[in-house]
């Protein structure tokens, strides 16, 4: 990491962190839900279930047997109306589970709070809830907490940075859910062993601190603190959160776990609260609808598996023709190219934004202005890298260290020429793994 990486010289400009003081309100059931069985990196989940079968709130639906995997339940009770498949955002092919809804919301009978005495059961409950990153990686959960050098860790993360603009999901989790943070907290740090634990929240989010810091010190959690962080894109990123807290520089293919470290976002932590105290597995989340093509922005708590036009049809609806919507934030969330596809585990934010606000200027020539360079955490030469890919020369890449980059854009949000630099980026980075370069 770059020694700039502590005050990182990137994006200053407002966080348009319009729905900060909205409360959660709860989305009524949809008539029908589409639940994709690829919610995770890894292997898709195998439905479970089959046209005509009636299925209830936490049922399992989905799973598989492959190790970089995590199981799928229903977010509601009703009948199956089919399987279908739907063009993902990334891309690819997504398997649906499609019911139909009965607005009962009838529990599954095998719904039960987890039995707990040791490591190996813990994890086993984390990863029957069906927990992923819910920060945006998701990465399977139970994994992550069960690290290979178990003796060597001893420091749990929590990321509330929340860095992206317009999202406050997770502040509103810091706030309305304390309790289940501190509770998952304290079960991650006692069943893996670690010594302390921080929470690491910008510094634009000061209700949040306090709330945390005040319930710390009544219960007397003299390992658990909150860590200030400076409100400036892209604090939340893995590897500049784990070096602002820790002092330890994080190189790419380096996991948290080999320096000591569990890292896990907090709205994640605050399910490992909830569902040791429900026994309900991951059926809903907790998300930011926001964009000025939004009629009533809020942050809701919607079925997974909800179409993203339900979502927003809670929120007023469109009150102008939405040219673009993003699942996630404006710096790295996804475009997506249809408001059917429904929510998945790991969505934290719904955004529509207007022709006007989603304009993207004309591409001109670079001017070697350095900005770039100088927006990046990590010191890299996105110029120089565009260049490499433009060229497809592996090796250069490579040398230029093209992997390093965690698609952060904001070397692409601060170029004057409007050049996509972070896209090459990650398009650059294909063609490395393609030449087989180490």
């Amino acid at each position: 990491m770059s020694s700039n990486a502590k005050h990182l010289h990137s994006i200053d400009a407002g966080h348009y962190k319009n729905t900060a003081k909205c409360e959660t309100e709860v989305m009524p059931i949809p008539d029908v839900v589409k639940i994709s069985m690829s919610q995770h990196i890894g292997a898709p989940c195998k439905p479970l279930v089959a046209k005509g079968d009636a299925v209830k709130v936490g049922q399992l639906i989905g799973d598989t047997d492959a190790f970089v995997s995590a199981p799928i339940h229903s977010s509601v009770s009703g009948t199956v109306a089919g399987i279908e498949t739907q063009r993902s955002a990334t891309g690819g092919n997504d398997t649906l589970v499609v019911i139909e809804t009965d607005k009962k919301q009838e529990m599954w009978e095998e719904i039960k709070v987890p039995q707990v005495n040791d490591l190996a059961s813990f994890v086993k409950a984390v990863r029957d809830s069906g927990l992923v990153g819910l920060g945006g990686a998701s990465f399977p959960t139970h994994i992550k907490y069960n690290p290979k050098n178990l003796d060597e860790v001893h420091t749990l993360i929590v990321n509330g940075a929340e860095c992206e603009p317009f999202i406050t999901s997770d502040h509103r989790t810091m706030l309305e859910d304390t309790q289940d943070i501190i509770d998952g907290m304290k079960l991650i740090m006692d069943y893996i062993g670690l010594d302390e634990g921080y929470i690491g929240i910008e510094e634009n989010k000061p209700d949040a601190i306090e709330k945390l810091d005040k319930m710390f010190a009544e219960q007397g959690l003299t390992n658990m603190h909150t860590f200030k962080l400076q409100a400036r894109y892209p604090k939340g990123a893995e590897r500049v959160l784990v070096y602002e807290i820790t002092g330890k520089p994080m190189a790419a293919g380096v996991l948290p776990a080999d320096l000591g470290v569990i890292l896990s976002n907090v709205t994640s932590v605050a399910f490992v609260g909830q569902y040791f105290r429900t026994g309900v597995p991951l059926i809903q989340k907790r998300m930011t609808v926001d964009g000025d093509a939004v009629a009533a922005p809020k942050n809701i708590i919607a079925p997974i598996g909800a179409q993203i036009h339900d979502v927003i049809d809670f929120c007023g609806g469109y009150k102008s023709d939405p040219r673009k919507i993003l699942m996630g934030g404006p710096m790295m969330g996804r475009a997506i190219f249809s408001d059917e596809m429904p929510i998945v585990k790991n969505n934290n934010a719904i955004l529509a934004f207007s022709k006007e606000k989603s304009y993207i200027p004309e591409e001109t020539a670079c001017i070697n202005c350095g900005r770039c360079h100088h927006a990046c955490p990590f010191n890299l030469l996105p110029t120089a890298l565009a260049e490499a890919y433009e060229r497809r020369d592996a090796q250069k890449l490579a040398d230029l260290q093209v992997m390093q980059c965690m698609e952060c854009g904001s070397c692409s949000y601060v170029c004057p020429a409007r050049r996509p630099l972070g896209f090459m980026n990650k398009l650059g980075k294909a063609v490395v793994k393609e030449a087989g370069i180490k």
